[in-house]
């Protein structure tokens, strides 16, 4: 057995390649769009019940806390999207090569952040 192997690991020195930190950003948005499933049909059933309970979900969607859920909703729905075409596109052998790699995670990060700012000038 190697003795010098390190017994501790100090996860705050280890510094990740763009590529794996898009990669691990796009699991965390699909589990984020997984939970927020949940209040999107809510909001759905409460819109469709009745004119009393869309009016409340009218008043409760005005609130700057509903308004930042929402849009944090959004940017994992837009971001999961934008990786998940980089991720398709390297599925058909596009952009496979580590500079390609790098490329391709600078735009997913570029797009998905014009997307998020668009969709916070939409909703406020």
């Amino acid at each position: 057995m190697n003795s010098k192997r390190p017994v501790n690991l100090d996860l705050t020195k280890f510094h990740f390649p763009l590529p794996a930190i898009t990669s691990i950003l796009h699991r965390i948005s699909g589990v984020i769009i997984f939970i927020a499933i949940a209040f999107l049909l809510w909001g759905l059933d409460a819109s469709l019940a009745s004119k009393e309970s869309f009016a409340s979900l009218q008043s409760v969607m005005d609130s700057f806390l509903a308004k930042l859920i929402l849009w944090g909703i959004l940017a994992a729905l837009f971001y999961h999207f934008v990786a998940g075409i980089k991720h398709l596109i390297m599925d058909a052998g596009i952009g496979e090569t580590l500079k390609g790699g790098q490329i391709a995670a600078k735009v997913v990060i570029a797009v998905s952040v014009v997307l998020i700012l668009l969709a916070g000038v939409w909703i406020w």
